[in-house]
């Protein structure tokens, strides 16, 4: 004879709830991640903030994908408030951020001094694993243009690295 088990009355979908406990659980977490996407400390509070709302009030979702949507309404905040665009300018975002990054982050500094369209790349493909065609989805621009993206900015990270070590290892 077959089992059957009943299906509890709670529903299989995330509350407004689960996202208000999720984002307070994980609001550490959250918040790099809108700092690195936006280099700058007031926009990453509205990404922040915008997630969460979007979050709330956005479609059902699945208990278990609750955390991971949390995220992408974190990233789609921030594709929205910077909009970056590749090949924007020769120059890094370190004159789009406003100051150094604070003590806590100073390890993520190579990533910061990416240009933007190169750090939301890695952020997304390197740091949140999203595959080459989840982030041109997101970003709006074409495959060829994020792997590109993507191959510059693990070269400049490369780079940035040799040069910490080169000199960590001249300055002992």
């Amino acid at each position: 004879m077959l089992n059957v088990k009943l299906i509890s009355s709670s529903t299989p979908y995330a509350t407004s709830g689960d996202f208000c406990r999720i984002f307070n659980e994980e609001k550490g977490e959250l918040y790099l991640l809108s700092y690195l996407l936006t280099g700058d400390r007031e926009k990453a509070e509205q990404c922040f903030i915008s997630g969460l709302e979007d979050s709330v009030k956005g479609n059902s979702v699945f208990k278990e994908w609750a955390r991971s949507w949390a995220r992408r309404a974190i990233i789609q905040c921030a594709v929205r408030a910077i909009n970056p665009r590749p090949r924007e300018s020769g120059t890094s975002s370190r004159y789009n951020h406003i100051g150094k990054p604070p003590v806590e982050l100073e390890e993520f500094a190579a990533v910061l001094e990416l240009t933007p369209f190169d750090r939301f790349v890695y952020v997304m493909s390197v740091l949140e694993r999203y595959s080459i065609q989840d982030c041109s989805v997101l970003l709006g621009y074409s495959r060829r243009d994020v792997a590109e993206a993507r191959i510059h900015a693990l070269q400049q990270i490369g780079s940035a690295a040799e040069f910490h070590l080169e000199h960590a290892v001249t300055a002992s």
